[in-house]
C-alpha cells in the first residue's frame, strides 16, 4: 500500500546476485540523499515500524526498506536451497547498495543497520565504502559470545530481582555456550524474557510474538498473506546463519571506519548490550563520530523514540550535506 502523502512510494523486485529481492522506497524527491536500512533478525524485516515511525525522514530523504534474501517479503520456495553465510548477505548489500546508487544517479549512500543489520553493515562499510556517505547504527552488534553471555544474565538478574522463581528456572537451563544456545526454543524463551523485562522494548513488555505480530497487522508495509513468508524467513535464517554470526568481533576486524558514523543507542538495551557498542565506540578509529544516547529505549530507538531518533539522523546528515559529503 503506498501513502498519498508521499510522491514516491513504491514497492520493486531487484535482482541481487542472482536472487529476485522486494524493496520499498519512499520520498517527496527522487533527487535526495539515499538512506538505506538494513533490518534485523536474521530474517525479520522492519519496513513497516520504519514507514510507520520516520515518516518525518522520508520528507527530505529518499528511504529505501529492503527485505533481505529469504526474508520477509524476499522469502520464496526455492530458499532453503541456497547455501546461506554470513558473507553472502555482506556481498547482497554491497550490491544493493551498488544498485541504488546507479538507480538514484549517486555517487554514494548512507547506509543504516540495524541489530543483525549491523553484523553485515559494518563489515560492508569498512571493507567496501567507496559508495558509502555515512554508516549509522542502532542496536551495534559487536562480539557474539559476550553479546549472549551480557543478554542472558541480564535476564537472569532480572528475574531473580522480580522473585520469579519460573523464570529462573528456564532461564538457568537456558545459558548459551560460546554464543550457542541449547536449542532455538531456548534461545526464543530467552528473547522472550529480554522484552518482557525491557532489555529489548523499554516501555513496551509484552513478550517477542505480540512485539512483532501487532506492527505487522497495524502497520503500512505488509499484508497477512506475507506473514507465512516472514515466520519462514526469521525462523529459518537463525537457525542456520547464528552459529556464523556468534563468530563476529568488530573490536578485531572494524578497528576502523573510513566514513563518518553515528550510532543511536538505547541506554536499555540488552539484545545487543550497549556495554560493548560503547566500548567498541570509544576505540574505533573515524573521520567523525557521534554517538547519541537514547535513555527511553531498548534495542530499537527508532521505533521507541522516533521523533528523537528522526531529528538526531537529520541533524547528522544535514552536517555531512553542508560539508558537502552528502548529495
Amino acid at each position: 500500500m503506498s501513502n498519498p502523502a508521499f510522491a514516491f512510494d513504491y514497492e520493486e523486485w531487484v535482482d541481487i546476485n542472482g536472487d529476485r529481492q522486494n524493496i520499498r522506497v519512499r520520498t517527496q524527491d527522487e533527487g535526495a540523499p539515499v538512506i538505506l536500512f538494513l533490518h534485523g533478525g536474521p530474517g525479520m524485516p522492519n519496513r513497516n515500524q520504519v514507514l510507520h515511525n520516520q515518516k518525518p525522514l522520508a520528507e527530505k530523504y529518499t528511504i529505501v526498506v529492503w527485505d533481505q534474501r529469504a526474508s520477509g517479503k524476499s522469502w520464496k520456495k526455492d530458499s532453503k536451497e541456497q547455501e546461506l553465510h554470513v558473507e553472502t548477505y555482506i556481498q547482497d548489500c554491497k550490491a544493493m547498495v551498488e544498485y541504488l546508487c546507479q538507480k538514484f544517479g549517486k555517487e554514494k549512500i548512507v547506509v543504516m543497520g540495524q541489530s543483525w543489520g549491523t553484523i553485515i553493515g559494518t563489515p560492508l562499510v569498512v571493507r567496501y565504502p567507496e559508495h558509502i556517505a555515512a554508516y549509522i547504527g542502532s542496536g551495534q552488534f559487536v562480539e557474539g559470545i559476550q553479546n549472549e553471555q551480557l543478554s542472558w544474565q541480564f535476564c537472569l538478574d532480572e528475574a531473580k530481582r522480580l522473585g520469579d522463581t519460573k523464570a529462573i528456572k528456564t532461564l538457568e537451563e537456558c545459558e548459551p555456550v560460546n554464543g550457542m544456545y541449547p536449542s532455538q526454543k531456548a534461545m526464543t524463551k530467552q528473547r522472550d524474557y529480554l522484552t518482557r523485562y525491557g532489555g529489548a522494548c523499554w516501555k513496551e513488555r509484552s513478550g517477542i510474538i505480540q512485539s512483532i505480530a501487532v506492527p505487522f497487522i497495524l502497520y503500512d508495509g505488509y499484508h497477512l498473506k506475507d506473514l507465512s513468508k516472514y515466520v519462514h524467513g526469521a525462523l529459518y535464517l537463525t537457525d542456520i546463519l547464528w552459529p556464523e554470526a556468534m563468530k563476529t568481533n568488530f573490536f578485531e576486524s572494524a578497528k576502523e571506519i573510513t566514513v563518518p558514523v553515528l550510532l543511536t543507542i538505547g541506554k536499555h538495551d540488552y539484545n545487543t548490550p550497549f556495554e560493548l557498542s560503547e566500548k567498541w565506540f570509544d576505540q574505533l578509529k573515524a573521520p567523525y563520530k557521534k554517538w547519541v544516547w537514547f535513555r527511553e529505549s531498548a534495542h530499537s530507538p527508532y521505533h521507541e523514540e522516533p521523533e528523537k531518533w528522526g531529528r538526531k539522523v537529520m541533524e547528522f546528515l544535514d552536517l555531512l550535506q553542508t560539508d558537502g559529503q552528502l548529495a
